[in-house]
């Protein structure tokens, strides 16, 4: 049977498993589903079309899928999906999405989401990020896989961050960050790659060599970014072993829509 405190105050249209746990004067509305395992914590507020999987903890304090700090939003049917076995400590706030922009705010799996954090509408949280405390998302912001931001770091609309990427303490983010780089300050640069946060993934010798040459062309030979770009798409036969982590980087090169952070 679920376990809901007494005072807290669930929707009876609310889709909850029997095994969430619900704390001391929380409101879940009607379009809610939360799945197996989910801790919800005391003084949380969970609304809109909100479906939030398996494992999750969610700290008290926190306001999850209320509805976009968007003036032209309407109260039209948008969403906020939430994956499996996220943390989710005290404060956040994640919004529903925008019509016209896919509708829907999506935050993956395994992610580290710690105090103050705000998701904004239409963002995209892939897995196994770490958001340190008052990390701000704006709207429709692209987060990759094991992508790690530091404290007070605002990230600017429409930005993309790629895989592996870390940002340094209080950076604002203004344009794109390309996959396995390393950038801080204000203004924001590129003082390196990822080694650290890579190594502990268990990247081999040769896929640490591929990042390296990768950040060597785009930012160490003083190359315009079509000749970096083509000359990253050649370290795919020449690098085999590191042909997924280059076709990452081409890929997200040829999408870039702020210009790269250089």
């Amino acid at each position: 049977m679920t376990q809901v405190h007494s005072t807290a105050i669930v929707d009876p249209k609310a889709e909850l498993d029997a095994s969430v746990t619900v704390g001391p004067y929380t409101v879940i509305g009607p379009h809610v589903k939360v799945g197996a395992g989910t801790t919800i914590g005391p003084h949380c507020v969970i609304e809109g079309r909100t479906t939030i999987g398996v494992d999750n903890q969610i700290f008290q304090f926190s306001s999850i899928g209320a509805v976009p700090q968007d003036k032209k939003y309407a109260g039209e049917p948008t969403e906020l999906v939430i994956g499996d076995r996220n943390r989710i400590r005290e404060f956040c706030t994640f919004n529903l999405g925008v019509p016209g922009a896919g509708g829907i705010t999506r935050v993956g799996h395994d992610n580290w989401i710690m105090a103050y954090t705000h998701i904004a509408h239409d963002c995209r949280v892939g897995d196994h990020t770490t958001l340190a405390n008052n990390t701000t998302l704006a709207g429709h912001v692209d987060l990759g896989d094991w992508v790690t931001v530091g404290g007070l770091v605002g990230i600017h609309q429409f930005v993309k961050v790629g895989a592996h990427a870390m940002v340094g303490f209080a950076t604002a983010v203004s344009q794109d960050v390309p996959p396995f780089m390393l950038v801080d300050g204000n203004p924001m640069a590129v003082r390196g790659f990822n080694i650290v946060g890579l190594r502990r993934r268990g990247f081999s010798a040769a896929r640490l060599a591929a990042v390296k040459q990768m950040h060597r062309l785009i930012y160490r030979q003083g190359r315009t970014l079509d000749d970096a770009r083509g000359a990253v798409d050649a370290l795919a036969t020449e690098l085999p072993e590191a042909a997924a982590d280059v076709a990452l980087m081409s890929g997200f090169l040829a999408n870039s829509t702020r210009g790269i952070a250089r």
